[in-house]
């Protein structure tokens, strides 16, 4: 092997290290806030100012690459008891000038912007002038206290900045050194085995021996623990660890299902295991009200269980019951037994 290819290939090969670490990133400042996933895709939302009303978001899409388009939709609050039902569309206006209408989906109150009102939406948000979505009298004002901000890290961490594309800082670069997309991890999903016996559970649990600081109730257990068989003689054992006013956790290990039996911890804040999907998931609220969520879910691959994705649902602004959008930070394929399904689409 020659001296210019070895370097080619550690070249190589240090790009694709530097890939697999990506990590996502999550980045709120005021109304606010970012989630970038590691495909490097990036999702800012954008609220009403703090507890207005009426509520309302917008979203902005960009995946990474050159000459990626910045895609926007808009949700009207729907969370408030006794609202009347959305209207067909509403009225983009930017400082009281008409940029025309967006159409709502039917029963619903989510629009998608078209390419000239996400322009010059990204502009009004750099300049400090109203925004607002009209139907006859009622108007909901977006708010772009802290967009720029937030606009900025975006352009940083898909590499524009100084570029032409940049959304903030723009320069005279073009976009051919920007930061590519990168490609979801895939899981393979393996088939889990049949409920073991609730004595196995406990057998495990007692190895563990003193009570973990985030795993309270196993010191006092309020329900019987679970447990599940999987390959290579494992078993996955769940116990309710807390509870506190609006979200319960349940912890998840997987031990051998001899002695010493040697626990790994997968969550303390889970909330359901389903064998079927071989995963396991957690939706914890951001608070009582029930319209912020953050996510995570772990698929057993056969060896482990796979960290495949995190996200929230967006601010805790009252927007949607559950939350208006999925601001995800890690995100996967995941290839159940029958085929190919991301996890996204397993739960439509």
């Amino acid at each position: 092997m020659g001296p210019r290819l070895a370097l080619r290939m550690l070249a190589g090969l240090a790009a694709l290290a530097a890939s697999a670490s990506w990590a996502g990133v999550q980045f709120t400042h005021r109304d606010w806030e970012l989630a970038c996933d590691n495909t490097r895709t990036c999702r800012a939302a954008g609220y009403q100012a703090g507890e207005a009303s009426p509520a309302v978001s917008v979203l902005l899409v960009r995946e990474a690459g050159p000459a990626r388009p910045v895609t926007a939709q808009v949700a009207l609050g729907t969370s408030e008891e006794g609202k009347s039902a959305p209207p067909a569309q509403v009225e983009l206006t930017i400082a009281g000038q008409s940029l025309g209408a967006v159409a709502l989906q039917a029963g619903e109150a989510v629009g998608t912007l078209q390419p000239a009102q996400v322009a010059a939406l990204l502009q009004a948000l750099l300049r400090n002038e109203e925004i607002a979505f009209v139907a006859g009298p009622q108007r909901w004002r977006l708010s772009d206290d802290g967009a720029a901000a937030v606009l900025l890290r975006m352009d940083d961490i898909q590499g524009r900045l100084g570029t032409r594309g940049a959304l903030v800082r723009k320069g005279s670069r073009g976009e051919q050194g920007v930061l590519h997309p990168l490609p979801k991890p895939v899981v393979q999903a393996a088939a889990v085995g049949q409920p073991a016996s609730t004595s196995l559970a406990i057998a495990v649990l007692r190895t563990l021996r003193k009570a973990p600081g985030d795993c309270p109730d196993l010191k006092e257990p309020g329900e019987a623990p679970k447990a599940w068989r999987l390959q290579g003689h494992k078993v996955l054992v769940s116990a309710r660890c807390w509870v506190a006013a609006y979200n319960v956790g349940y912890g998840f290990w997987v031990a051998a299902d001899k002695p010493p039996y040697t626990p790994v911890t997968i969550t303390t804040s889970g909330t359901v295991f389903e064998p079927e999907r071989s995963r396991i998931l957690a939706m914890q609220k951001g608070r009582g009200l029930g319209d912020c969520y953050a996510i995570e879910e772990w698929v057993w691959d056969g060896a482990r269980f796979v960290h495949t994705e995190e996200s929230t649902t967006g601010m805790c602004r009252l927007v949607a019951a559950g939350g208006p959008w999925m601001l995800t930070t890690l995100v996967s394929e995941v290839l159940p037994p029958a085929g190919p399904r991301t996890t996204e689409e397993k739960r439509k």
